[in-house]
């Protein structure tokens, strides 16, 4: 077995993480991880990030119940940048898509909405 790669978390303590369907390759989401969050995720199986704007460690679902199993964690040729392979369960977005990445940059609706987020955030 190799030794874990040392992730380079820089000056602010955080990596980003992108979170990408473990069957399909869909991109679902990108945030962020602080080592306290890599250790979560690793313990629990389940995505946990860090909240820039809230200043918390924070387990994806953990309010709408649309988890995300980590079937393998990977890191980039820098050490920098983290690659979450996730089941997906329900939606990745807070708005209700399954992706974060659901309109292009003209603003064309692209993505698949899977959840009301006024009834699951009430």
């Amino acid at each position: 077995m190799d030794d874990d790669v040392a992730v380079d978390f820089g000056e602010d303590g955080l990596v980003p993480a992108v979170a990408q369907d473990a069957d399909t390759g869909e991109v679902l989401m990108l945030a962020y991880v602080s080592p306290e969050a890599l250790e979560r995720t690793r313990e629990t199986g389940r995505a946990h990030y860090y909240s820039r704007s809230r200043d918390e460690l924070w387990e994806k679902g953990a309010t709408s119940g649309h988890v995300q199993a980590v079937q393998e964690i990977r890191v980039d040729c820098d050490a920098d940048t983290l690659l979450y392979l996730v089941d997906q369960e329900g939606g990745a977005c807070h708005t209700g898509h399954r992706s974060c990445f659901y309109r292009t940059i003209e603003g064309e609706n692209v993505g698949e909405q899977v959840f009301d987020p006024d009834t699951v955030y009430e």
